[in-house]
């Protein structure tokens, strides 16, 4: 059983605080229960899923307390990371930045993205960038 560190991309949170049918919220559900899927954050990772989702509230059918709930949950599980370099500009866009960062810091195995051309530098540091339903498939977790 191969272990997989992973960080989770904004849209992979948000997908899966928007149905609960789709692989983002299956992964959601997983994490924290399976000892070989560790997720990572840091607080500059953790903040834009905060103010995405809380902009988003309304349409995902959430009260931002149910968000604040999430978040701590996922701060429970996590292991957290303070980025003490930076060596920007990597990707094209600056906001994904952060999150290549978090990942080559913490050593992850993967990015999960449903942006995957958004992260074509992190193949240079040995991190593939999947979506949900990818590293599901590859965890061997049942649809």
């Amino acid at each position: 059983m191969d272990a997989w560190d992973v960080v989770l991309d904004t849209n992979v949170l948000i997908s899966a605080l928007r149905s609960r049918r789709g692989a983002s919220f299956q992964l959601l559900s997983i994490l924290g229960k399976r000892p070989d899927l560790r997720l990572h954050v840091s607080v500059p990772l953790v903040l834009e899923y905060e103010q995405v989702a809380k902009r988003q509230a309304g349409e995902l059918g959430l009260d931002p307390e149910d968000i604040d709930d999430v978040l701590d949950y996922l701060c429970r599980i996590a292991a957290h990371h303070e980025i003490y370099y930076l060596w920007r500009p990597m990707l094209r866009d600056p906001g994904d930045e952060m999150v290549l960062e978090l990942a080559v810091a913490s050593g992850c195995t993967a990015i999960v993205s449903y942006n995957q051309k958004d992260f074509a530098g992190a193949s240079k540091f040995g991190i593939e960038v999947i979506t949900a339903r990818e590293l599901m498939e590859r965890i061997g977790e049942p649809r």
